[in-house]
């Protein structure tokens, strides 16, 4: 399942995320952040406006604001496997 799939409020872990779709300065900006796989994130709210951006995603103890483009490249394990 991709990141932007994930129900509001269910936690995952990364499994995967494709860095070659993003800006390189983008990417660097994420793994700052501590977006890597291997992180537990769940989503908090999306955007109310047409195509639901931006994304409050949860990490750790930071809330981020991402693109759903961004949340596009990232890959979750199955919530019943994540730990």
């Amino acid at each position: 399942m991709l990141l932007d799939q994930l129900p509001t409020g269910q936690r995952a872990e990364i499994a995967a995320i494709d860095w070659s779709i993003l800006p390189p300065d983008e990417g660097k900006r994420l793994r700052a952040l501590g977006v890597d796989e291997g992180a537990m994130v769940s989503i908090r709210q999306r955007g109310i406006f047409f195509g639901r951006d931006p994304i409050a995603l949860d990490i750790g103890r930071m809330t981020v604001a991402i693109r759903r483009v961004h949340a596009r490249a990232i890959t979750l394990r199955a919530p019943e496997t994540a730990a």
